[in-house]
């Protein structure tokens, strides 16, 4: 993983070579050259596969779920919080959750740890205040886009190159938004584990659903939204996919409905997952494709394994809603966190991810 993101870093814009270039705290950008990321996905996974073997010697006490979870604050978040800063520039918010990630996920892994309860409880809050900055700093950019002018009117934004004041052209409004959108995701997710691990019934919910809803928006949520947004970027400049805004909608719109599904109706929860697996098939479509006009080789290999995986995962989550609505036990929770979780996890949003930093990092190299 390191490797790959760093033999492509190329050449950096002169403003980053010498720092000069800031965030909008004033602060110099913890990544600028693209080592926090490494860092951070690096030692993250490291960790990960720690507590797996732990759990598999039956030393940790984690189940598969739980270790589903942890991928998301320990690897998926960090690349895609450089993923957002990438193409949507960073903000103030952003910069400040960036700065305590590390802390926050290594109090998520303690959580986990922890029997349900008030100390874990207590000790998740630590993840769910990185996640409750990365969600300011979204509110922000979504506001900052639906109230811009279009035509160069937008209200200006941090250039992910050079932190210099741009303007977005309406094209670019919709990625950000979705950008915007993924960030929120994080504080909904955030919120579950907390509840999770506080060992609360909100709605008469029991466990596993919560983490699960927890795990929903982590994923679903925030890096399927993450990658649509980069997604949707290189379809506007191309030209192509013009169908990709109407997906990109369902996309980050629907695993809401889908959570609220579990409380209104059933039904509206078998549909509103149904819709969005045929939403992420729709990404998927254009994520495949994204990779033959990728620029750089990895990436072209990574985004079509993203592609190929969230589409087989969406498949798999069709069917389970279906039978689940239908009260039949064909597909069970577990099944779905060893198949549709380990697709999406890994296949979809571990190599999406990567897939559009490699990428990004060769264009930049490239201009």
């Amino acid at each position: 993983m390191e490797t790959i993101v760093e033999q492509r870093e190329g050449k950096q814009d002169p403003a980053l070579r010498s720092g000069q270039g800031r965030s909008d705290d004033g602060l110099p950008p913890m990544n600028t050259s693209g080592v926090w990321v490494r860092v951070a996905a690096t030692v993250g996974a490291a960790v990960w596969a720690g507590m797996a073997v732990l759990a598999r010697m039956g030393i940790a006490r984690v189940g598969a779920i739980e270790l589903l979870f942890l991928f998301a604050p320990l690897v998926i978040v960090p690349l895609g919080m450089e993923l957002g800063r990438v193409i949507g520039g960073v903000g103030r918010l952003e910069e400040l959750a960036r700065r305590v990630q590390p802390l926050g996920a290594a109090m998520a892994v303690v959580a986990i740890w922890l029997p349900p309860g008030r100390k874990a409880g207590a000790t998740a809050l630590a993840w769910l205040g990185a996640c409750l900055l990365m969600a300011g700093g979204g509110v922000v950019r979504v506001v900052g886009a639906l109230w811009g002018n279009a035509g160069g009117g937008l209200s200006a934004s941090r250039s992910p190159a050079t932190h210099s004041s741009v303007s977005h052209s309406p094209q670019t409004r919709a990625t950000l938004i979705t950008l915007g959108v993924a960030q929120i995701d994080l504080a909904v997710g955030g919120a579950w584990l907390v509840a999770s691990r506080l060992g609360m019934r909100p709605m008469g919910i029991q466990e596993p659903i919560g983490l699960l809803t927890a795990v929903h928006f982590h994923f679903a949520g925030f890096a399927a939204a993450t990658i649509a947004a980069a997604t949707l970027g290189l379809a506007e400049r191309c030209g192509v996919y013009g169908w990709l805004k109407t997906v990109v909608l369902v996309v980050v719109g629907m695993p809401y409905v889908v959570a609220a599904g579990f409380v209104i109706s059933p039904a509206l929860k078998m549909g509103a997952a149904v819709l969005f697996s045929a939403g992420v098939a729709g990404l998927a479509i254009a994520v495949h494709g994204s990779g033959r006009r990728a620029e750089d080789g990895v990436a072209r290999v990574l985004l079509q394994i993203a592609g190929t995986a969230v589409f087989a995962g969406m498949v798999l989550s069709a069917v389970y809603a279906i039978a689940d609505f239908r009260g039949s036990d064909a597909l069970t929770i577990p099944q779905m966190a060893r198949t549709h979780g380990i697709l999406n996890a890994f296949g979809f949003c571990l190599a999406g991810l990567l897939g559009w930093l490699v990428e990004n990092s060769a264009r930049r190299s490239s201009e």
